[in-house]
């Protein structure tokens, strides 16, 4: 009989807390963290356009502040990943006619085929675009591998303007706070849930046996 007091004292400590009080607590805890997860997700938007718009600017300086602040931020916050990474799209765009130009008003042959290819090209474009870069691409194959430009100018490499940096799967903000709050309400309602099934079917074989 002793035994059978003390399970049905301990279903009835675990019962002081409802479980249904529990279920609400954690879909407000998963409401709330949902919202600062997504603040978080807005932050590094809002600065991955500020790193676009310095680079349309042209701004060194600003485009390294920039990049700067969306690492220290990213690097600092969850749900911030970046995906494809940032690519400085205007930066490798001004690189690569600076150094079509420079190969373009260079005296060597094989330098003078880029000035070819943009008498070809240029008049087919208003500006720059991947169709102009597609076209002096084009028009630089025609010349033989002797003629190779890349070995006279050495053209910029678009991975080399993208840069990526890792989010953490935790950070102690708002955000990763209110998530390890969801994740302990689940734990006690599981725990809770299963120590009540376990006590029950104790007591339940205790009837039976008597």
């Amino acid at each position: 009989m002793a035994d059978k007091r003390r399970v049905e004292r301990n279903i009835k400590q675990l019962q002081r807390i409802k479980t249904w009080q529990l279920v609400i607590l954690f879909i407000l805890s998963c409401f709330v963290s949902a919202t600062f997860l997504r603040l978080n997700n807005i932050g590094m938007v809002e600065r991955r356009a500020a790193v676009l718009s310095a680079d349309d600017a042209g701004d060194k300086a600003a485009i390294v502040n920039r990049l700067y602040d969306l690492q220290r931020y990213v690097s600092a916050h969850m749900n911030t990943d970046l995906g494809q990474g940032v690519t400085l799209e205007s930066s490798y765009k001004r690189d690569y006619l600076a150094a079509q130009d420079a190969a373009a008003n260079d005296s060597n042959p094989n330098g003078n085929i880029y000035k070819k290819a943009q008498q070809v090209c240029a008049p087919q474009f208003t500006r720059y675009s991947y169709a102009y870069l597609q076209c002096t691409t084009g028009e630089l194959a025609k010349y033989p591998a002797a003629s190779d430009p890349v070995s006279v100018v050495k053209m910029p490499t678009q991975a080399t303007y993208r840069h990526d940096f890792a989010s953490p799967l935790w950070s102690p903000d708002f955000a990763g706070w209110s998530v390890l709050v969801s994740l302990v309400l689940a734990v006690m309602i599981i725990v809770r849930l299963v120590a009540i099934g376990i006590l029950r079917a104790v007591l339940h074989r205790h009837y039976k046996s008597i």
